[in-house]
């Protein structure tokens, strides 16, 4: 039981789970968009009620080929947005890893030549 316990608290763990369930939203989302926008927008294009309902007759076999747009549909939506989350999360953990750049004062060149004088001139006096 302990040993139980120690894998479930593991933060692996525990981000897979709320992945799941922020990945069970998201196809949730996805599915209500392309039920009630994209379905009905390729069902008037080709002239059903319901995509569900577009068919293709093969002999005796009737496919129903509309239910399999769908999903493909809903699939490459659902991918599409988990991408885009994934490609933003990474920029942004990108950006906290980077440490601010130092910035290299450098000295104009007459400055530099000037100090040297004064060092030399300052060596020879002692």
């Amino acid at each position: 039981m302990k040993e139980f316990k120690e894998f479930l608290m593991k933060g692996n763990v525990i981000d897979l789970a709320v992945a799941v369930v922020i990945g069970a939203a998201f196809a949730a989302i996805i599915s209500a968009l392309v039920e009630g926008i994209i379905n009905p927008i390729i069902a008037a294009i080709v002239g059903q009620p319901d995509i569900t309902e577009v068919t293709t007759s093969i002999g005796s076999a009737e496919l129903l080929t509309g239910q399999v747009i769908g999903a493909i549909i809903n699939f490459v939506l659902v991918g599409l947005v988990l991408f885009l989350l994934v490609k933003a999360a990474n920029k942004a953990m990108d950006a906290r890893k980077k440490e601010p750049e130092e910035v290299e004062v450098v000295a104009d060149p007459e400055e530099i030549l000037l100090l040297r004088e004064i060092r030399d001139s300052l060596s020879t006096r002692a």
